[in-house]
């Protein structure tokens, strides 16, 4: 069972990857794999909405925060592996990727696609975190208080 509970884990955090991931840098490193399977559509790249919801501080009450339009599809290799993709924005392209690489994960291919796409695209989005963050950081005010008349 924790065998199971590990990919699971895994898996989840290389799809939330893609679906966050911006389009154009997935699409380029992508575009660096040689190797493409023939693959048949269990589900084509369709667009549509979700309701995005929040927590005030991430522990209070659910609430709707809004909508987001996002693309899903699924896909299987000619060996029967599946791959899914549900990701943000209305990239049909960027959906099919993702899938892609869902389903290479979970065959022989996957370390392979793990060194020249997912960790370069996870340390570019952790670099673009950093430079948001310093931006941020640099428009920080501190406050403080002088203590008059005190004894």
């Amino acid at each position: 069972m924790a065998d199971q509970e590990k990919e699971t884990a895994a898996r989840q955090g290389w799809m939330g990857l893609l679906a966050r991931a911006p389009e154009a840098a997935l699409m380029a490193l992508w575009d660096r794999v040689e190797e493409r399977p023939a693959y048949d559509w269990l589900r084509a790249p369709e667009t549509g909405g979700v309701m995005v919801r929040g927590r005030t501080g991430g522990t209070g009450a659910p609430f709707n925060l809004g909508e987001m339009t996002v693309t899903r599809c699924a896909l299987a290799l000619a060996d029967g592996t599946v791959g899914h993709a549900y990701v943000q924005g209305r990239s049909r392209a960027k959906a099919e990727a993702a899938a892609l690489i869902d389903a290479l994960m979970q065959t022989e291919a996957a370390e392979r696609i793990r060194t020249r796409v997912l960790e370069p695209l996870a340390a570019q989005m952790a670099e673009r975190a950093e430079t948001r963050a310093a931006r941020a950081a640099a428009t920080k005010v501190e406050f403080f208080t002088l203590v008059r008349g005190e004894d």
